[in-house]
């Protein structure tokens, strides 16, 4: 259990990240703060089981081009918030395809992973299961803790949350592409 427990807080710090930008840039209520945790928390467990399920074989073909994904829908995120005022369209909650798309791109490495469930100690659908629940609790918290940020130091924490989001995807980006 240990190590499915350590592979769930790895796979959870992209969700984590995103979630902590949100909530300094759009400070959202408790039910948006509760969809966003929701949606980033069912995407990695649900992304883990299909990676398990598609196995190896398919996994080659995604894992050319899910990195490409993942990097532009970070990306476009990152530089909305960048350039967004206070009445700027950005500045609205992660809702509808903007929070399936970040649910999707902070997901895709529960994708990959989810061909090493099976070499756990623990069931894979409990891996799989015990990978939502924390990316699903982390995200709670980075929405909590950049709402705080973002209430202290507001526009800077916002450009700040663009910026890291951008390097997120340029993360990603190079990690896939085998740059780093």
């Amino acid at each position: 259990m240990i190590e499915a427990f350590l592979l769930a807080l790895a796979l959870a710090m992209d969700a984590f990240a995103v979630a902590l930008v949100q909530g300094a840039r759009v400070r959202p209520g408790v039910v948006a703060t509760l969809a966003i945790a929701l949606a980033f928390g069912v995407a990695q467990g649900v992304m883990a089981l299909i990676g398990w399920g598609m196995g190896e074989a398919v996994i080659a073909y995604i894992e050319a081009f899910d990195h490409w994904i993942a990097f532009a829908l970070l990306s476009f995120v990152g530089v909305q918030m960048i350039r967004a005022d206070e009445h700027d369209e950005a500045a609205r909650p992660l809702i509808g395809f903007g929070l399936f798309a970040a649910a999707i791109a902070t997901s895709i490495d529960a994708l990959a992973a989810g061909i090493t469930l099976p070499t756990l100690t623990a069931p894979p659908l409990l891996a799989a299961g015990l990978i939502g629940i924390v990316t699903l609790v982390l995200s709670l918290g980075g929405v909590q803790l950049g709402r705080i940020a973002g209430e202290r130091y507001g526009r800077p924490a916002e450009i700040l949350g663009g910026v890291v989001l951008i390097a997120l995807g340029c993360k990603i980006l190079a990690e896939h592409s085998g740059w780093l």
